[in-house]
């Protein structure tokens, strides 16, 4: 069983997020062979395990913990993405997923509708076997609450061309940064971290997230679809106005109107005209300075934290992962 390339560097991490993907495999497997095979595949297609490395990353900057409880808890976070990928992929109509047809695609929306609740409950279950802190078992039920306020909080906004770049933050910080934060936080508070490394993680996570999804928007208008293994400018088609796209609009808004409120879908010409604004009103070089914001603060937090091999690999990593071109 292998993992991204990503972590080929560092073969301890690399070992848990095998073990990680094992539990994740193991736990889907139900009766229904075709969603099982379907998700198993999914896990395969190439996903960084991000989520769940900086939990296990973090874990270890504290006291020694139970390896097999670690991995359950590592495995949770990442179900509980790919279920909001799952969910998204409906919401959105998208035919792909990493490379491969999304669930939806494969099986109708009405399967993939129960098979990203599915993954919820398996979210839950894998969480209340792997700790008996109250405490914990209320943060996650919180964290999944601020994901899914997120999510809504983008469906209010769908199609609306007066979208502010703080509207912008704030759902992206419910979509994105909360399960980034909660990943770094969660890590450093069941390792036994203090209180000031669980909080320091807390605003790294939330950071690392921030500049991630940034990174993401703005490949989405640069990349092409084989790059970003899904469909590119997909956003701006289904009405969700990322940050190049609303920084360029503040310098010309006029001139995107008619594209943003044509009732058919935009012509490859059409699409190369809005990429053209883009660059005109260098929403693409203004969006990727604010990631760079983001990522610096990340690299700060990161530097404050105890001196030991998991920190440096926690450096090394958000530093590739937040200056990214795929």
């Amino acid at each position: 069983m292998a993992v991204h390339p990503l972590w080929e560097k560092y073969p301890t991490i690399q070992k848990d997020l095998i073990e990680t993907k094992k539990v994740m495999e193991k736990s889907v497997k139900i009766r229904n062979k075709d969603i099982t095979q379907a998700l198993q595949l999914f896990f395969e297609a190439g996903g960084k395990l991000l989520r769940p490395a900086y939990f296990l990353l973090f874990s270890k900057l504290g006291e020694e913990v139970s390896e097999k409880k670690a991995h359950r808890m590592a495995a949770s976070l990442e179900i509980l993405h790919v279920a909001t990928l799952i969910h998204d992929d409906i919401i959105d109509d998208s035919p792909m997923r990493r490379s491969m047809p999304s669930i939806q695609a494969m099986y109708g929306q009405d399967i993939a509708v129960y098979t990203g609740d599915f993954l919820f409950t398996v979210y839950f279950h894998l969480l209340a076997t792997s700790t008996k802190s109250f405490r914990t078992i209320e943060m996650n039920a919180h964290s999944m609450k601020r994901i899914l306020v997120g999510e809504l909080d983008q469906m209010k906004l769908r199609y609306n061309t007066d979208i502010t770049v703080k509207q912008y933050f704030q759902h992206i910080k419910g979509k994105t940064a909360q399960l980034f934060e909660f990943a770094c936080f969660e890590g450093a508070h069941f390792g036994g971290s203090s209180k000031a490394v669980q909080l320091n993680a807390k605003r790294i996570g939330y950071n690392i997230g921030m500049a991630f999804q940034i990174m993401d928007d703005v490949l989405d208008y640069k990349a092409t679809a084989t790059d970003m293994q899904k469909p590119v400018f997909e956003d701006m088609k289904n009405g969700y106005y990322t940050l190049p796209l609303i920084l360029a609009m503040e310098k010309n808004h006029d001139a995107f109107v008619p594209y943003l409120e044509k009732k058919t879908e935009l012509s490859n010409a059409e699409m190369k005209e809005v990429q053209d604004l883009i660059a005109e009103s260098k929403g693409i070089e203004r969006a990727e300075e604010i990631a760079k914001r983001f990522t610096d603060r990340a690299l700060s937090g990161i530097k404050k934290l105890p001196a030991s091999q998991e920190r440096d690999i926690l450096f090394d990593v958000t530093s590739t992962l937040l200056n990214r071109n795929n």
